[in-house]
C-alpha cells in the first residue's frame, strides 16, 4: 500500500493533507472516547503496541513491489482487534512515520497518501464490526466468516484508495488501469493470510484471558 513517490505530486498532495487531516481528527476523536473508557495509560500502552507491530509488519514482514505500490501484510484487522480503533489507527500512523523518517526517507512525501490508506480502511472496518458483530460477543470468540468479513473490507478499502490515488495523480489511462488490476490481483494473497493470522492472533489473545497479559488488550476483546 506504500503509493511510489511520483504517482501523486506538485499541488495534488494538497489533498492528501486534507483528507490526512480529516483521519487525524476522527482519531482524536476515538482516542478521547477510549480514555473516557479505560484510562490515558492504557490508551498509550496499546498505541505503542499498535506502532511497534506496524513497524516490525512493514519493515519485517516480506513486502514486495507491485505497479505503482507495494504489497504489505498490514495485519490492520488483527490490531484493530486486539488493541482497539484509536490505538490501532495512531500505531499505523507512527510505524509508517519512523519506517519513513529512518529506513526510506523517499517515501515521506506521500506520508499523508499512505496514511489515509490505512485509516480510512481501518475505521471502515471498525464500523462494519458494530453491525456484524453481535453485541453479546467478545472479539475472541469470533468465528472465521466474521473475521473474514472485515480483513476483507479492510483490505478491499486498501485497495480502493491506492486506485484512487492513481486515477486521481496519473488520470484514467489503459497504463494506469493495468496498474491497478496488478496490484489489486497480487493483494488476494494478503485476504487468504491475513484472516488466518487474525484467527491466529485472537486465539493466543483468548489464552490470555484470565492472566495479567489480558490488560494489555482492548476492553472489547474479552467482554461483550
Amino acid at each position: 500500500m506504500h503509493i511510489e513517490p511520483g504517482v501523486v505530486d506538485g499541488a495534488k498532495l494538497a489533498f492528501a493533507a486534507v483528507t490526512a487531516a480529516g483521519a487525524a481528527g476522527y482519531t482524536a476523536k476515538l482516542a478521547a472516547e477510549d480514555a473516557a473508557r479505560s484510562n490515558l495509560v492504557s490508551l498509550a500502552a496499546r498505541t505503542l503496541m499498535a506502532a511497534v507491530g506496524t513497524f516490525v509488519f512493514f519493515e519485517v514482514l516480506p513486502h514486495f513491489p507491485v505497479g505503482v505500490s507495494e504489497v504489505h501484510f498490514i495485519l490492520g484487522s488483527t490490531l484493530f482487534l486486539l488493541l482497539g480503533t484509536a490505538p490501532a489507527a495512531m500505531g499505523l500512523a507512527l510505524g509508517l512515520l519512523v519506517q519513513g523518517l529512518f529506513f526510506a526517507p523517499s517515501d515521506l512525501p506521500m506520508y499523508f497518501v499512505n496514511v489515509t490508506t490505512l485509516l480510512v480502511p481501518l475505521f471502515a472496518t471498525a464500523a462494519l464490526a458494530r453491525r456484524v458483530v453481535p453485541a453479546d460477543t467478545a472479539y475472541v470468540d469470533l468465528r472465521y466468516a466474521d473475521v473474514l468479513k472485515l480483513s476483507g473490507v479492510f483490505q478491499a478499502g486498501v485497495v480502493a484508495w491506492v486506485a484512487f490515488w492513481v486515477f486521481y495523480g496519473q488520470g484514467v489511462s489503459a497504463e494506469t488501469f493495468g496498474a491497478v488490476l496488478t496490484f489489486g490481483g497480487a493483494y488476494m494473497l494478503v485476504l487468504l493470510i491475513e484472516p488466518l493470522a487474525d484467527l491466529a492472533a485472537l486465539a493466543a489473545a483468548k489464552s490470555l484471558r484470565d492472566t495479567g497479559l489480558g490488560r494489555l488488550f482492548a476492553p472489547r476483546l474479552y467482554t461483550a
